[in-house]
């Protein structure tokens, strides 16, 4: 159809004519009312982007005296981080003259890279920082249950 003509059916209809794919020959154009149609591709480009997940660095910050129920708390949600497919930056911050207890960093820092070995893996050792000593961990792929599996071993226990 000729684009004169094409325009003149829009205009009886109350319609707009929009090119749909431009590269081809001849471009392809539809008969729509452009409002919905750039609602309908807006929410096909949200659609596409909802299923994209991008990954964050979560901190836990510890002392180099944190008690153990802080520890374990502080861990547990480490955990959950990793679990949801996050990389956690564990961090020992030293404050005045802890520095010179860096051992007592390093120490708790190994015990929290203990405690998320099933889930995650070592991205980065232990290393110090100025004031601070960081490990990074990111989630294990291999080691992650998926939740159906999770929910097997429930029912089975």
């Amino acid at each position: 159809m000729q684009p004169r003509e094409a325009m003149r059916l829009a205009e009886t209809r109350g319609l707009d004519l929009v090119e749909i794919v431009p590269n081809s020959n001849p471009p392809v154009c539809k008969l729509v009312d452009y409002g919905k149609y750039m609602y309908e591709v807006g929410k096909k480009e949200k659609a596409k982007l909802k299923g994209q997940s991008s990954a964050q660095l979560k901190e836990i910050r510890f002392h180099p005296n944190t008690d153990e129920h802080d520890f374990e708390f502080k861990s547990r949600h480490a955990k959950e981080f990793l679990e949801q497919g996050h990389k956690v930056k564990g961090t020992v911050q030293f404050k005045g003259r802890e520095i010179t207890y860096a051992a007592h960093g390093e120490e708790l820092l190994n015990k929290f890279v203990e405690f998320l070995a099933e889930v995650g893996k070592v991205e980065q050792k232990p290393k110090l920082e100025g004031r601070s000593m960081a490990v990074i961990i990111a989630p294990d792929k291999s080691k992650k249950k998926t939740g159906e599996q999770k929910q097997k071993e429930t029912k089975e226990e």
